[in-house]
């Protein structure tokens, strides 16, 4: 069937192309005439671009049209550096390296003028070649460039920044321009620590920790001319290599610093503060200056408790407890070198410490019972004296205002005899000649209270002990030494009129029921606040004296007669 004429139309179209496809495939090849820059990657930020005048690290690979290579930076292992612009290059490779990011990889194709033209280059390059090269360029930087820092994290508060001669302790990652680590102090798990602006640094890393705070966290970029210039470090760092540090910084004193304290809370009244030689009972919360904790009381649930002003902690606290009331909060900066020191003792080396001190109590070795009366009566005929049976009501506290127990919760008094030590000696000395109805307010050593132990689960060891104290009634007690006095006179007859059985011996039960019946018919008083019988026991024990239980006329003897002791 004749074809259509759309189908012959068609026919001659196909017979086109293929002509013109024929033609192209036998045609010469068409003249470079400048410089064709194929990007194969492109990194997402571009760090930094080259320009004229610029030096440049990069790598590459050089290969003629048909793929055969003629030569390589990786076969020579190391980088190719130059600067660009300069006529170092050839005026291609000068001309293709503009503009070019840090990461950036180019296949650049390079005509013969402007490469080796028709000279060629010896044995390698013949004459009239066109070149191409694969480039990634590693590194740029300017004899004219300095220190570059870019913070991106800055603390909430900074107190105080770098200067020159300060100490710092920083962490850091280290890595060239194209993002290559080659060091760590993550790694090692360990500060980098230093002096800062005399010279035991890098001077790119001089420059550029100065000004920074504590927490802050920045970039520091430096030329190799500020950091380890021409020959790199031997090992890690190429030569010419830019730097780049990524910084936070952790701690920062200087030598000549001492402590700093700031006050946090101070109470109402303060009528005392610390000095040296004083025994201080205090909280604290211990962290570096970058807020990592290391240490507290309060997660041991015990106060710490020291002498100031003597050595016995860190000179800085030492220092820093002087002067500080009962109640008070404050927070005590210490430099190293009046804490651990380089060593550092369970913290790093060469911290500077915070210490967030509470103040629960203290006091002096040669401190007394603290008196101070209250309420007086009008009218007090006999006051307290040793050997009373007082009884009393009492609330009682630590010096931080910690309830440790009251009377009143119990509905009744607390009975002693003064002077029997049945409390402790700051109480009978609060005691003592008061009258009843009287209150006082006690503030008690604990050398005359509970002492270093303290009571378990009730009064912790080395507490300074407040009572508030009313007198509620007394009775007077006997002339010391005796435990049994006669109201009336003596019987010339004592012994006959004890021996009731009339045989010569006085048995414990006669002796006791004589003295009994002396004080309940008030001929005799027994000393108050005792068990009577347990007296009368004693007394008895006193007459007996061959032991044999019972007592003779030979024995018996009044206390006017011997020496002295408790008994007749």
């Amino acid at each position: 069937t004749p074809p259509t004429q759309q189908g012959q139309r068609i026919h001659a179209m196909l017979y086109l192309s293929v002509l013109v496809a024929f033609a192209a495939c036998n045609a010469p090849p068409v003249p470079l005439d400048d410089i064709l820059i194929e990007k194969t990657f492109v990194p997402e930020q571009c760090v930094r671009a080259v320009k004229v005048g610029d030096y440049v690290r990069y790598h590459y690979n050089g290969m003629f049209p048909d793929g055969k290579k003629f030569d390589s930076s990786y076969d020579r292992g190391s980088t190719y550096n130059v600067f660009v612009g300069k006529k170092q290059l050839i005026a291609g490779m000068d001309k293709a390296l503009v503009g070019m990011c840090v990461n950036e990889r180019s296949l650049i194709k390079i005509p013969p003028h402007l490469a080796y033209g028709k000279q060629g280059y010896g044995d390698i390059i013949p004459p009239d070649s066109i070149l191409h090269f694969d480039v990634l360029l590693l590194d740029v930087w300017n004899p004219e460039d300095g220190v570059q820092s870019n913070t991106y994290h800055t603390p909430s508060t900074c107190s105080r920044k770098v200067e020159v001669s300060d100490y710092v302790r920083y962490h850091y990652n280290g890595t060239l321009l194209d993002g290559t680590l080659f060091d760590s102090s993550h790694t090692r798990l360990r500060t980098y620590d230093t002096y800062v602006g005399i010279g035991w640094l890098i001077a790119g890393m001089d420059q550029g920790l100065l000004g920074m705070c504590v927490g802050e966290k920045r970039i520091i970029t430096m030329p190799p001319s500020l950091g380890y210039g021409e020959n790199g470090d031997g090992s890690d760092i190429p030569g010419q290599a830019s730097l780049v540090f990524d910084v936070v910084l952790l701690d920062l004193h200087n030598p000549r610093d001492g402590i700093t304290v700031t006050n946090q809370f101070m109470p109402e009244s303060c009528t005392r503060k610390t000095v040296a030689g004083d025994f201080v009972r205090y909280h604290y919360n211990g962290s570096l200056l970058d807020g990592t904790f290391f240490d507290s009381s309060y997660s041991r649930n015990r106060t710490y408790d020291t002498y100031v002003g003597r050595g016995y902690v860190i000179a800085g606290m030492d220092e820093g407890l002087i002067g500080v009331c009962v109640g008070e909060k404050r927070t005590v900066t210490i430099p190293p070198h009046l804490g651990y020191g380089e060593e550092g003792t369970g913290i790093p080396g060469s911290a500077v410490l915070v210490f967030d001190i509470h103040i629960i109590d203290f006091h002096n070795p040669s401190d007394k019972t603290e008196i101070t009366v209250t309420h007086k009566p009008e009218e007090c005929d006999k006051p307290t004296k040793k050997g009373d049976f007082v009884k009393y009501h009492y609330n009682a506290s630590l010096m931080d205002g910690t309830s440790i127990d009251s009377t009143y919760n119990y509905a009744k008094t607390y009975n002693i005899v003064l002077g029997a030590n049945q409390v402790v000696p700051g109480m009978e000395d609060g005691l003592m000649d008061m009258c009843v109805g009287e209150k006082r307010h006690l503030v008690i050593p604990p050398h005359l209270g509970y002492g270093e132990r303290g009571v378990t689960d009730e009064v912790p060891g080395s507490a300074v002990l407040v009572f508030d104290i009313e007198l509620v009634e007394m009775e007077e007690g006997l002339p010391e030494g005796y435990m049994f006095i006669w109201n009336d006179e003596v019987s010339p007859d004592l012994f006959t009129e004890m021996d009731t059985d009339q045989n010569k011996q006085v048995e414990p039960s006669e002796f006791t029921d004589y003295i009994m019946r002396q004080v309940n018919e008030g001929k005799g008083r027994l000393a108050p606040g005792f068990d009577p019988y347990r007296i009368i026991d004693n007394m008895f024990s006193n007459q007996d004296r061959d032991g044999d239980g019972k007592i003779t006329e030979a024995e018996f003897k009044l206390k006017a007669d011997e020496a002295p002791h408790d008994e007749l």
